[in-house]
């Protein structure tokens, strides 16, 4: 049972679960980071929930290094782990990521057991949340809070400091799941308006 096999399964679960959820949005590799990392699945409605998917054939090697990335950005977290990788997983994971572990059930089928259930992250940090937004839509954001600021031909670091200052850690956080909820494209190969860089 590999990545592919879990990925097909968790999301027809998360499907199921998110149900009721009005705008909910299932993101396949929501890169993080600048990009640094990539979390296999990301569940966008009133939490931002990320799931890193590490099946048996998969190696924990750069774990730590991505729960270090995603500790910044996701309200929740869940690892996603073959039976081969619970025990090593604990050791580098924090206490407030969910674990569940993937097993093949009859008939092929992919089950999924709850060790732990995910709890809300203490340590978002805003930039990083912020990071999630391109250019023009940072902008639109920070028009909305700043009125008297005019940061059109600033990089986007500036513009997200701005933005953290003017705002708090939550109201950032529904901002930029509502925004990530209205996007029309995601990939770079889609065309998209000048002026995101």
């Amino acid at each position: 049972m590999g990545d592919k096999e879990i990925r097909t399964a968790l999301k027809c679960l998360v499907e199921k679960q998110c149900a009721n959820i009005s705008d909910t949005l299932i993101i396949d590799e929501l890169a993080v980071g600048h990009g640094h990392a990539r979390i296999d699945v990301a569940v966008v409605n009133g939490n931002l929930h990320g799931y890193e998917l590490k099946s048996d054939k998969d190696s924990l090697y750069r774990l730590e290094e991505q729960a270090l990335a995603y500790n910044k950005v996701f309200d929740k977290i869940t690892l996603v782990s073959g039976k081969k990788h619970v025990f090593k997983a604990l050791k580098k994971i924090p206490e407030w990521w969910g674990i569940k572990i993937a097993e093949c059930g009859s008939k092929g089928t992919v089950k999924f057991h709850a060790i732990r259930k995910a709890k809300n992250n203490p340590d978002a940090d805003p930039i990083s949340i912020l990071e999630l937004l391109w250019k023009k839509e940072a902008l639109a954001f920070l028009d909305e809070i700043d009125e008297l600021s005019d940061f059109r031909s600033k990089n986007k670091k500036v513009i997200y400091q701005r933005i953290a200052e003017k705002s708090s850690i939550n109201v950032i956080r529904k901002k930029v799941r509502n925004v990530l909820r209205s996007r029309l494209y995601w990939r770079s190969d889609e065309s998209r308006p000048s002026g995101d860089d």
